[in-house]
């Protein structure tokens, strides 16, 4: 069975359950409690012999033979029994809950999952069902899942620049379904690219991969891609650590960073102020590792992953454009920024690829130097890359694709850079002589603004004017928030 016709047989069930206000999201939940009790069933038996830690009396069996109320009663007990375990196992059913209200629909996603062997399947089927299941659940803008869902052409278009090398570590301190993870292990694992040795491998599989996500529900998901990827093991400590990665330095240095941080001014963390309201407004970070304290995630984020890297380290993020151009603490951080990494190259991304709608975002792309106060030792200037004047890109009319990316890895990887239309070399004195330092660069003349006869089609421009004014309320909202600070 390929990996379409599996998707098409376990998301068709999915609409009898939304009469019963089951959602998407709640249908994947349920999905990989009962995928991953299924398949740590399979490594127990005799052929492979694995302790997965499952207790006995909770084991899959157990689900198979019961019905009505009585599974419906098992099947609650199980998850909160398993919940209390310790490891990969503890981390998928970590407050785990039953929400699916009918026992004999409950029965029935049992059945369809005990008829297939998923340790037989080939990890490319099994790895693209959970894939296309993760990418359906984002596409529902209700749930808001979009939010932790990077496209998979972006991500993909990002490590083939990066390029990661075997042996080394690979982190994302916002991972979310762990899409960056996945990329860069597809790059490690073709034969193309390198030939693994079992060294190589193992520690692909194993020691690779270091991530954190501080939603419960969307780290499970990201650990149940992992696994089904084949990496990480059943029986052994998750990847994923469920935590904010923003409240303590780094105890790890890595070889590579690659993230999309979530978009927002204010902390996803909710604290109680003095009056008992909730307020999100007060939490800053106070790191004395970090250039400036402030409420801006995004910056936040940048400042913790230039901290993240080794000496050698290189990373590429995902940043909205208010990163590259925001005057008080974001400019005194831009500027320690390019004092103390070299910031090499800026890709501007086009509106309409993202689910958060209004999105206005860059890959900037950096590697660590050494932290002895020389400016930009490495280059002399910026690249940028706009591939977002003249292009337009919805997500379901026109969504993004890797060979719309394929001129900027061309450009990115070539051995002597040459300027084009799209990609330009700013000198480093000229940028920081800008205002506010600021690298919103932009240079190429937008033609829909002269030849109305040319104006993308109405869907496309309907999103566009969307994207536009969304981003503009936020930049207002930011603007807001600076005034009542100072």
């Amino acid at each position: 069975m390929n990996a379409s016709t599996l998707v098409q047989k376990i998301w068709s069930f999915c609409h009898t359950l939304r009469d019963d206000g089951v959602g998407y999201g709640d249908y994947l939940e349920q999905l990989t409690y009962l995928l991953f009790l299924k398949m740590a069933h399979e490594y127990a038996q005799p052929l492979y012999g694995r302790d997965t830690n499952v207790p006995k009396s909770y084991a899959w069996p157990t689900l198979t033979n019961k019905t009505g109320e009585k599974l419906e009663e098992h099947y609650r007990k199980a998850l909160k029994s398993l919940a209390k375990t310790q490891g990969m196992l503890g981390a998928i059913f970590h407050k785990a809950e039953n929400k699916i209200p009918d026992p004999a629909k409950l029965a029935r996603i049992i059945k369809m999952i005990d008829e297939e062997s998923w340790i037989g399947l080939d990890t490319d089927v099994k790895g693209d069902m959970y894939e296309g299941l993760l990418q359906k659940n984002a596409e529902d803008t209700k749930s808001g899942a979009g939010q932790y869902f990077t496209p998979r052409p972006l991500i993909d278009a990002i490590v083939a620049c990066v390029k990661p090398e075997p042996l080394k570590t690979i982190a994302d301190p916002a991972c979310g379904t762990g899409g960056f993870f996945l990329s860069s292990y597809n790059w490690l694992s073709n034969p193309d690219n390198f030939k693994l040795t079992k060294k190589q491998k193992e520690f692909l599989r194993d020691s690779t991969f270091h991530g954190n996500e501080i939603v419960p529900s969307t780290r499970r998901l990201c650990l149940m891609n992992l696994f089904l990827h084949n990496i990480g093991s059943i029986d052994g400590e998750p990847t994923v650590e469920r935590a904010d990665a923003l409240l303590t330095k780094p105890n790890v240095f890595v070889d590579y960073v690659m993230a999309n941080p979530p978009f927002g001014k204010k902390s996803s963390m909710t604290i109680t102020n003095a009056e008992g309201e909730e307020d999100r407004d007060s939490l800053v970070y106070e790191r004395s590792d970090f250039w400036a304290t402030t409420t801006n995630k995004q910056l936040n984020f940048l400042q913790h992953i230039v901290q993240m890297l080794k000496g050698t380290g290189k990373a590429a993020v995902v940043l909205p454009d208010n990163v590259l151009f925001e005057g008080g603490v974001g400019e005194r951080i831009r500027r320690m920024w390019l004092k103390t990494c070299n910031v090499h190259t800026i890709l501007r991304l086009p509106t309409g690829i993202f689910y958060a709608n209004g999105v206005k975002a860059n890959v900037v792309f950096f590697d660590a130097s050494e932290k002895d106060d020389k400016v930009n030792i490495h280059t002399k200037g910026i690249w940028f890359y706009d591939l977002r004047t003249n292009m337009h890109f919805t997500l379901k009319q026109r969504p993004l694709t890797l060979a719309d990316m394929q001129e900027f890895i061309e450009c990115y990887n070539a051995k002597r850079r040459k300027e084009s239309e799209r990609f330009k070399f700013y000198k480093y004195a000229d940028l920081i002589a800008r205002d506010k330092v600021s690298l919103d660069i932009f240079w190429l003349k937008d033609d829909s603004l002269d030849n109305l006869d040319n104006l993308p089609p109405p869907a496309i421009l309907q999103q566009e004017i969307i994207d536009h004014l969304e981003a503009a309320l936020e930049s207002f909202k930011n603007v807001a928030l600076g005034l009542e600070r100072s």
